[in-house]
């Protein structure tokens, strides 16, 4: 169905407010024009790139929530929180991620996106990796997304120890998994 600009505009408004998280394409997509289009509408409209949208969203959401260290020092953009229990963030694979000859991601890249989310899941002023257990089960590629989400397995406040299960996914492939155990202070 053709929209006028003015429908089209008014409805992409709606739903970037609805899914702050939607990409271009996807937007292009649903909306049967070109991605340039789309680009030119959010332009028109002061409506910022999905980048600055999710680290916006982050910010505003986050900020007061992870306390054992700062939001802009998550390796990826954190989307969901609940100290203590489960974390999500997401990662975009860029040309400054990868190796230059076969465009596969550095692992420690991937790593730190999972270390730095358990760390941030952690209730706590102090949180450090005392011990990782990690695997690699596919390589990731230049322009993929990875969604890393985190789990407390078990609270340990007598030792003072937390162990989170890091798992992180490429659409719903899993790429990496890890367990980390981490020291918080004694409370």
């Amino acid at each position: 169905m053709k929209r006028s600009k003015r429908e089209r505009q008014q409805l992409l408004v709606e739903t970037i407010k609805e899914n702050p998280f939607i990409t271009d394409e996807d937007l292009a997509e649903d909306f049967s024009v070109s991605v340039q289009t789309i680009r030119l509408d959010r332009l028109e409209l002061s409506i910022p790139e999905l980048r600055e949208r999710i680290k916006s969203v982050a910010e505003k959401t986050f900020e007061d929530e992870v306390r054992a260290l700062p939001i802009e020092e998550v390796i990826g953009e954190i989307i969901d929180i609940e100290l203590d229990s489960s974390a999500i963030s997401i990662f975009d694979v860029k040309a400054e991620h990868v190796f230059v000859r076969n465009q596969i991601a550095r692992g420690h890249h991937l790593f730190a996106q999972a270390n730095s989310l358990a760390v941030a899941v952690i209730n706590d002023e102090l949180a450090l990796t005392a011990k990782a257990a990690i695997q690699f089960t596919r390589p990731v590629k230049v322009k993929e997304r990875v969604i890393a989400k985190a789990r407390v397995t078990n609270i340990d406040p007598e030792n003072a120890r937390t162990l989170v299960e890091v798992n992180s996914y490429v659409n719903s492939e899993l790429v990496f998994q890890g367990e980390f155990e981490m020291y918080r202070s004694k409370k």
